[in-house]
């Protein structure tokens, strides 16, 4: 039997965010295999530009579930609020966003550790809130972006990001065809909470929604060594003692089943933009 969906398990969420270096790890190895599709923080500031009318002018910027701190880096290089709030569950994330973005002159930036159900910030207090790549670990999105709503102040735009249901399934043909998990395909996507197909209308539970993009990000793997680097911390496959975190010991069985070669795989980034004061809350 399946275990439970380990983006939706608290306890697994813990365990994936407790060690900041397997998701880096995972993450730098995706960023090298990609060959098409626009920095997603890149992304979010030209949307936020064309759509916001304070966008010279930003007053708070809350980046939820900012990770190690790649958007509110960029936020706040970008767009110069006055301030960027980042807000994850994970303190040891926090941490490395803290160092990354320490030196970064004339914008204040801040962390703080929390939950995403219950913000914790005034309401009607930001002019923008970036949830990127975090929804789809709640099993309650709509009630996250309820919370997004109600920190937005007037005028106030939301941008949500995630991925598609079918992200990365070459990946998983070529999991389970190693052996290294042979139901490698058959596990439900790990965005099943917030993925391309739901997510305009999760925001739509509390905000209005003005703009939907998808674009289609292309990630070329050069063979199996690099392969393993995002294999070996994947949480959707259920590796056998001893591989989960060993990008070598995975490489290894990979060439010991399967010929070396390139891997090309996809994913679908979508991006909603959407005013405060929508929908039921």
């Amino acid at each position: 039997m399946t275990e439970a969906n380990p983006f939706l398990d608290p306890v697994r969420q813990a365990e994936l965010y407790g060690e900041p270096s397997r998701l880096a790890g995972r993450s730098n190895a995706l960023m090298r295999a990609k060959t098409s599709g626009r920095p997603v923080p890149d992304t979010i500031v030209q949307l936020v530009r064309a759509h916001h009318g304070r966008a010279d002018r930003l007053g708070v910027v809350l980046d939820v579930g900012c990770g190690r701190g790649t958007s509110s880096k960029t936020l706040a290089e970008l767009l110069s609020p006055r301030r960027v709030v980042g807000l994850d569950a994970s303190a040891a994330l926090i941490g490395q966003a803290r160092a990354r973005t320490r030196r970064l002159p004339g914008v204040q930036v801040s962390f703080l550790q929390g939950d995403f159900h219950d913000l914790p910030l005034p309401t009607a207090s930001c002019d923008l809130a970036v949830a990127a790549f975090c929804l789809y670990h709640s099993t309650r999105p709509q009630a996250v972006v309820g919370e997004i709503n109600r920190v937005l102040g007037p005028g106030g735009l939301a941008v949500l990001v995630t991925k598609s249901l079918d992200s990365y399934r070459e990946l998983d043909h070529l999991v389970a065809a190693s052996g290294l998990d042979p139901r490698a395909e058959h596990h439900e996507s790990l965005y099943i909470s917030a993925h391309s197909g739901n997510l305009a209308d999760l925001a739509a539970t509390a905000l209005d929604v003005v703009n939907t993009e998808d674009e289609e990000h292309l990630f070329t793997f050069d063979g199996h060594d690099h392969v393993a680097e995002y294999v070996a911390t994947n949480p959707k496959y259920e590796l056998a003692p001893g591989l989960y975190g060993n990008p070598q010991a995975v490489a290894a069985v990979l060439h010991e089943f399967l010929p070396d070669r390139p891997v090309t795989t996809h994913s679908t980034i979508t991006y909603i933009v959407a005013r405060a004061g929508g929908g039921a809350a």
